[in-house]
């Protein structure tokens, strides 16, 4: 089942289960008036106005988190291109007879690195790039180090290539890192559990209306619903709808420009 299914399963069971809390809160209500017919509890706002603040507040910093993650994956990717593309023109500081195959396995390289999370969801095709990732790295830094210290290697090699090696390969383990970056399940339950409850306490105040008031409770539910689902679509922008794919171009550009 993939992402897009799961976070519109969310959203549609979170929608209707605030239709729920807010007739459970409605009846808690009318009940209430039966005992009590000359009204609702009193003194309630400050527990509403803490559960609804603190609703507001999940969602503001969830979102706020997941479009943040968002930016930083797709920088990423335009850093790790220029990193590459800094480290290939450097090696023009090697001898020439060590360049050829550098720059063909800086191909190689890039051939895996613009593809490499375009099928996230195959957590062992993902796995297998990443290791070719890993043993290419460590051919290019071997060779670079021996071509640098060899004669006819330019004074600066060593100064320059090397580092810019080390940023290209870094910023790999950053990448997989932000991937990886989401927050902690409990930051879920605790929306849905406000929500929910929000829903309640909906339901339970406007008990004293003679009606339902379903425009209110359903774009009430939507609204929040919506929310949570943009906010899980933005954390996984390589499995849902909303998708940094199109971030890949510049290390495809680039890949072209090495031919």
């Amino acid at each position: 089942m993939n992402l897009t299914l799961i976070a519109f399963l969310f959203a549609i069971f979170l929608f209707i289960g605030m239709l729920v809390a807010f007739e459970v809160g409605r009846r808690f209500g009318l009940a209430r008036l039966a005992r009590d017919p000359e009204g609702l509890a009193k003194g309630t706002g400050a527990a509403e106005g803490a559960v609804f603040g603190l609703l507001g507040l999940i969602l503001a910093f969830s979102f706020s988190g997941a479009a943040t993650r968002f930016e930083e994956r797709r920088h990423l990717i335009t850093e790790e291109a220029n990193a590459i593309g800094t480290a290939y023109l450097r090696l023009d500081l090697l001898p020439a007879n060590a360049q050829p195959e550098l720059r063909r396995l800086f191909r190689e390289y890039l051939d895996v690195r613009s593809t490499i999370y375009k099928n996230s969801h195959e957590d062992t095709a993902t796995r297998s790039k990443l290791q070719a990732t890993a043993k290419l790295q460590a051919d290019i830094w071997q060779k670079a180090v021996a071509a640098s210290r060899s004669d006819g290697a330019s004074a600066d090699a060593t100064k320059l290539l090397l580092p810019a090696l080390n940023q290209m390969i870094d910023i790999t383990t950053t990448r997989v890192t932000a991937t990886e970056n989401h927050p902690p399940n409990i930051v879920y339950v605790l929306l849905v559990g406000l929500s929910l409850i929000g829903a309640l306490l909906v339901g339970y105040a406007m008990s004293a209306n003679k009606g339902r008031s379903w425009l209110h409770a359903t774009a009430f539910a939507a609204v929040i619903s919506l929310a949570s689902y943009v906010i899980i679509d933005l954390e996984f922008p390589r499995l849902g709808l909303i998708r940094i794919d199109a971030a890949d171009k510049v290390l495809v550009d680039l890949r072209k420009s090495l031919d």
